[in-house]
């Protein structure tokens, strides 16, 4: 599969409407890219387990999208056959009353994963420059100092914050890829209406969902400027068609895998003096009756 194809590049203006939601690539039908999705399953296992012995690098894997676009099935489906121990996963909803007496990174870094992990945040940070922009009455609600609350550049500020926090992490080996979910607004209607249908995913969907979509075309903007400013080579955005589920999650496995392959992870070497400890405890195991 061609990733680059999903890649919004640095510097580059991004135009959401030239992004295809139905792309399926060369895939003709759901199985096939079940075989390649399974296949990235069991990569994705090996390389987890270098990254934990290898201890150096982390990744940070950001997940963003309207309601319904398939988050929590691709990380619940390109995760699968990774070892729990080695996996953190956040979900961020709406800030807590600590959590607003802190800067709006504080939740979010303080959440970041440590070397030889995998961390997966389902939102971010990136909801102070999406969701808050939407709706400016939430920023005035925050009761931040009004120095930041009626800056007009308040948010080129903030994606200069969150550029500079990415390549903090990236610089001290947490590696960052973000993952934009791209829903088509009638994919979008249709997942809504399964969850009102399905007594099982009714708890899945709220009156403010339906009541969201008429700020699509806001949102649409926001995502457009906020990917364009903030996709860069440390943290790059992937914009990824979101409207067939199992293209969806072939097509983020095969990222997460070969970012995880360019880190070049490798098993720890061990001394001549830890060989010859070891040769000598296996010679006591062995003489045991």
């Amino acid at each position: 599969m061609d990733i680059e194809k999903f890649l919004a590049p640095e510097g580059v203006k991004l135009n959401l409407k030239n992004h295809k939601t139905d792309f399926t690539g060369d895939y003709k039908d759901k199985k096939a890219a079940e075989v390649d999705l399974q296949k990235n399953i069991e990569k994705l296992a090996e390389l987890q387990d270098v990254l934990y012995a290898d201890n150096k690098h982390a990744l940070l894997i950001i997940f963003q999208a309207m309601d319904a676009a398939g988050k929590d099935g691709a990380i619940k489906h390109v995760m699968s056959g990774l070892n729990p121990q080695g996996v953190q996963v956040f979900s961020f909803k709406q800030p807590s009353t600590e959590e607003l007496d802190h800067d709006y990174l504080w939740r979010c870094a303080k959440s970041a994963p440590e070397r030889g992990r995998l961390g997966i945040f389902n939102r971010s940070y990136y909801e102070e420059v999406l969701v808050v922009r939407v709706h400016e009455a939430i920023l005035q609600s925050q009761l931040l100092p009004e120095n930041v609350t009626k800056d007009k550049n308040i948010w080129k500020k903030r994606f200069t914050q969150i550029k500079n926090y990415e390549d903090y992490l990236s610089e001290n080996g947490i590696h960052v890829i973000k993952f934009f979910l791209n829903v088509s607004k009638d994919e979008q209607k249709k997942r809504f209406l399964a969850r009102i249908d399905e007594a099982e995913k009714n708890w899945k969907f709220s009156a403010g969902d339906a009541k969201e979509r008429a700020f699509w075309d806001d949102y649409m903007k926001c995502y457009e400027e906020a990917i364009s400013a903030t996709s860069t080579k440390n943290a790059p955005w992937y914009v990824v068609p979101a409207d067939k589920k199992w293209f969806t999650r072939t097509a983020v496995s095969e990222i997460i895998v070969k970012k995880l392959e360019s880190l070049n992870l490798k098993y720890p070497t061990i001394s001549e003096t830890q060989r010859a400890e070891l040769l000598k405890a296996k010679e006591i195991l062995e003489s045991e009756k």
